[in-house]
């Protein structure tokens, strides 16, 4: 098969400034070139990257994009013309899979050369579903968006499959080293600092802890970027969390940034003995990377109930789960990482079952899938097959 891969306006591929999105499908296309796929990235131009080049049979292709903003409507008008730009870049294929919200929408209609349409639906729909009818798959990350999808336009079911966003399962299953008495347990936290993502409960939760006298000695490491360009709530929300909850946590709380390196960012996550994911975005979230990656590097986790987190954390057997709707969340969030602090057997039993969970999320088996489901509605044969 021919396929084409873009990514949205604000994030280069290879991700060095990172991005799920685009982390994820950057090894998707390589795992397809090495299928034997004829594979084309279009992705934002970047320092230092050719506009056109080819990286292990991948032909990359980049095009001017723009800075991520804080405003939805702005970024929504960025995607619009994101969309104009890679449409008119898009070389015939097969099929076109696109991580943007407006360009499904109509390149079937306008552009039938670049291919079967397929849309990622990496955000909660925000009413995108009533104008995706002219596409022809659907990637939907958990059944709370595919349940959204349906409310929004019934028609589409028969062409929404699931797509759980991969990892490299066995990166981060080698990076485990946990803590080992008498050094700190590490809680962690890897994602944007952003208010969306219930940092301040998190925060809240780590000031009771701090309180306590029963409990092990331990540590808050909150890694990931705060600048609105990356997604971020800027540094103004970083600071105010430091000045609010600094004075009770002291040198527990440790803020290191974003780390884009993947090796560097496994180990990060093979450092933690519990990871907290405690966001709020009912609307935003729909599958939950980082968990799933501090899952496979054995972390014990502890996530919001946020509906599109069902399907990955089971409350008391792979993780924990804790209402973040409540009055008193931070309360509940202190008491999930309480005992996780207290039981080193139960904290262990729930890692190890935890990483094995995860495996079923690897990169080579979600690459087969895609595959599959692209064959299907390209009637084309996926490579290897018979």
């Amino acid at each position: 098969m021919k396929i084409s891969i873009a990514t949205g306006f604000f994030l280069p591929v290879p991700p060095v400034a990172g991005g799920a999105t685009e982390k994820i499908w950057h090894r998707l296309a390589q795992e397809f070139a090495a299928a034997g796929h004829e594979v084309t990235f279009i992705s934002r131009t970047w320092p230092g990257f050719a506009a056109r080049e080819t990286v292990a049979r991948v032909t990359h292709l980049r095009i001017r994009g723009a800075d991520h903003t804080p405003s939805l409507a702005r970024n929504l008008w960025h995607d619009f013309w994101w969309g104009v730009r890679v449409a008119r870049a898009l070389p015939p294929a097969d099929v076109v899979i696109l991580n943007l919200v407006a360009l499904p929408a109509w390149l079937g209609r306008l552009k039938p050369s670049a291919g079967k349409v397929v849309a990622v639906v990496a955000r909660m729909p925000k009413g995108q579903g009533r104008v995706y009818g002219g596409v022809d798959l659907l990637f939907s990350l958990s059944a709370a968006v595919t349940a959204k999808l349906c409310l929004e336009n019934p028609r589409l079911a028969p062409r929404i499959v699931p797509f759980p966003f991969p990892i490299d399962w066995a990166r981060h299953a080698r990076a485990t080293a946990k803590a080992t008495s008498p050094a700190p347990l590490t809680i962690g936290y890897v994602g944007r600092l952003h208010p969306e993502k219930g940092l301040r409960v998190l925060l809240a939760a780590a000031a009771r802890l701090a309180s306590r006298a029963d409990l092990p000695a331990w540590r808050l490491e909150i890694v990931g970027p705060w600048t609105v360009p990356q997604g971020g709530g800027g540094e103004a929300y970083r600071d105010a969390l430091i000045a609010e909850f600094a004075p009770a946590l002291g040198a527990r709380l440790v803020f290191t940034g974003p780390e884009f390196d993947a090796e560097k960012l496994a180990r990060r996550y093979g450092g933690m003995d519990i990871f907290c994911y405690p966001s709020l975005a009912e609307k935003g979230e729909t599958f939950g990377v980082s968990v799933a990656e501090a899952m496979a590097a054995k972390a014990a986790v502890v996530v919001s109930g946020l509906a599109c987190f069902h399907e990955l954390v089971r409350d008391g057997d792979t993780g924990l789960v804790f209402n973040h709707a409540a009055p008193g969340a931070d309360v509940l969030l202190a008491d999930a990482l309480a005992r996780l602090l207290l039981d080193p057997a139960f904290r262990t039993a729930v890692a190890a079952r935890g990483q094995a969970h995860a495996r079923q999320f690897d990169y080579a088996e979600s690459a087969r899938t895609v595959l599959n489901d692209l064959a299907r509605i390209t009637a084309a044969q996926p490579s290897g097959s018979t």
